[in-house]
């Protein structure tokens, strides 16, 4: 705890140490998530560097996360009025009614996939206790939306023994869910990226900067943005050569339901990234879904045998070729022979000119590929702040076999009026 400090403090009593850093006893709260038996217990204290994980920050997203997406705007309004209880001379209850109420039982709304944002006057009540620093009252507020959580997922059972049990409100939302919403998928990335990769970020960054070994991301963000542009489902395979510490490989898997494979060649990412996927299972069933399959490789993508399998299987193959030296890049090339028809090449440097198949290039592999150039907002990427371009690069032998046809056909005729102006002369 020497890199954590006091947040809370008791201001009804000066002498209270409980909120303090302290190497056994230090301040927890609870927080229940929406799957049957999982809760998280977070620690009350503050990272003396800023850089460094946020518990109480942490344990408030994934709070806003399960009230914006998980919850109705009837239950949400149930959860809005905490503030005005919690915040008043009166003790809060204990929410636990003989009966359950209405707004507890009711099927979840399927209208409207996107339930409206929470505005700043219905947010949950530890934000105003967070910012007061007062720790009793925080802990006074968490009980009582625990409460309110574990009343939809235990509901009341019924008096009559032959009524069916109640099921998990919470999970019973996400059957409803035709896609895992985009909140739910990034706090999950962030939450696992926080345990399992955060405290060895400075192990990652002594890998020589401006290489083949240089470590670098694709936020969340852009990842969602190339799954659905390239079309990934829960029936596609996808790879990623070069996957680092598996974010990509793992965000398609949860994103879509899609199989993903990943390679890294360096030994400190790959570790991280089977790290991260032993938490992301963790995860997931904490928050009452399931992912895709996932296979992580530690090994060198030129010569591993697992990916000259897969690859006339892949429908899309991921390469952050940033920094990869001219000779690497041109290493991989052949192994896009084996690509089938339609399948999709992302990566941040193009592996064909843009221009498309001209006579120049009309023997050489690249020809295969239709390219489009893509551009990436600032923030998309952790290695600047700026923007930048990636490119989709589309198998289409039967456009390659027309052209090139098209060009035989005016070669042919170009050669045979040079024939014929030769005989006249």
């Amino acid at each position: 705890m020497k890199t954590y400090k006091s947040y809370f403090k008791n201001p009804n009593d000066p002498a209270d140490r409980s909120f303090e850093p302290h190497p056994e006893k230090y301040p927890v709260v609870e927080l229940e998530y929406p799957n049957n038996e999982a809760s998280e217990k977070f620690i009350l204290l503050a990272p003396k560097d800023p850089d460094h994980y946020n518990p109480i920050m942490c344990l408030e997203s994934s709070l806003h996360t399960i009230m914006k997406d998980y919850l109705t705007p009837a239950q949400r309004a149930i959860f809005g009025t905490l503030p005005d209880a919690c915040f008043s001379d009166r003790e809060v209850p204990i929410p636990y009614p003989p009966t359950a109420p209405q707004w507890a039982v009711t099927q979840p709304e399927t209208s409207s996939p996107s339930p409206p944002p929470m505005s700043s006057a219905s947010s949950p009540a530890p934000s105003r206790a967070i910012n007061k620093h007062d720790g009793p009252l925080f802990l006074k507020v968490m009980n009582a939306i625990n409460a309110l959580l574990r009343l939809l997922k235990y509901p009341p059972v019924p008096s009559d023994p032959f009524d069916p049990t109640p099921p998990n409100h919470l999970r019973e939302v996400v059957k409803s869910w035709g896609y895992v919403p985009q909140g739910v998928i990034e706090r999950v990335v962030e939450e696992v990226y926080q345990r399992a990769v955060g405290p060895n970020v400075a192990q990652l960054r002594r890998y020589q900067a401006f290489s083949s070994e240089a470590y670098g991301e694709l936020m969340p963000t852009l990842v969602s943005r190339i799954v659905r542009e390239t079309g990934l489902h829960e029936g596609s395979l996808f790879l990623d050569l070069g996957s680092g510490v598996g974010n990509v490989v793992l965000q398609a898997s949860l994103q879509t339901g899609c199989t993903s494979y990943g390679i890294e060649l360096m030994a400190q990412p790959a570790k991280l990234a089977r790290s991260q996927l032993e938490q992301f299972r963790i995860r997931c069933r904490m928050w009452g879904f399931n992912m895709g399959e996932v296979e992580l490789e530690e090994g060198d993508m030129l010569s591993s045998k697992r990916v000259d399998e897969l690859i006339p299987k892949a429908d899309v193959v991921l390469v952050n070729n940033r920094v990869f030296d001219p000779s690497l890049n041109e290493a991989i090339r052949p192994k896009f022979l084996d690509l089938k028809e339609g399948a999709i090449v992302v990566s941040l440097q193009e592996f064909a000119p843009l221009s498309g198949v001209t006579e120049r290039n009309l023997d050489d592999i690249s020809a295969i590929f239709q390219v489009t150039q893509r551009n990436y907002r600032p923030g998309n990427v952790s290695w600047h702040g700026k923007g930048g371009d990636y490119y989709l690069h589309r198998v289409d032998r039967e456009c390659y076999a027309s052209t090139k046809q098209q060009f035989e056909n005016t070669t042919g005729t170009r050669t045979k009026l040079m024939r014929s102006s030769r005989l006249r002369r």
